[in-house]
């Protein structure tokens, strides 16, 4: 249980992040939580076949998914931006 919510609290925090880096729509805390956990995802995979390591722990997590997440937003704005 401790686990999904430090997952939970990391994920928030790296959606939030990346949400102040890259000025998009606002998405809310749910919508931060998500974005920061799958770009944790896309972060490490895409860092990774990279080589790329910007270290352990928590700190490296939300570097990672920070990075990640702001990769997601231009992809969600470039889907949902309107003309």
């Amino acid at each position: 249980m401790n686990g999904i919510l430090v997952t939970l609290i990391l994920g928030a925090v790296a959606g939030w992040l990346g949400s102040q880096i890259y000025k998009g729509s606002g998405l809310g805390l749910l919508g931060n939580i998500i974005v920061g956990i799958l770009g944790g995802f896309i972060g490490y995979w895409g860092l990774g076949k990279l080589n790329v390591s910007l270290g352990t722990g928590y700190i490296g997590y939300i570097l990672t998914a920070a990075i990640g997440a702001i990769v997601l937003l231009v992809i969600i704005n470039l889907v949902t931006k309107k003309n």
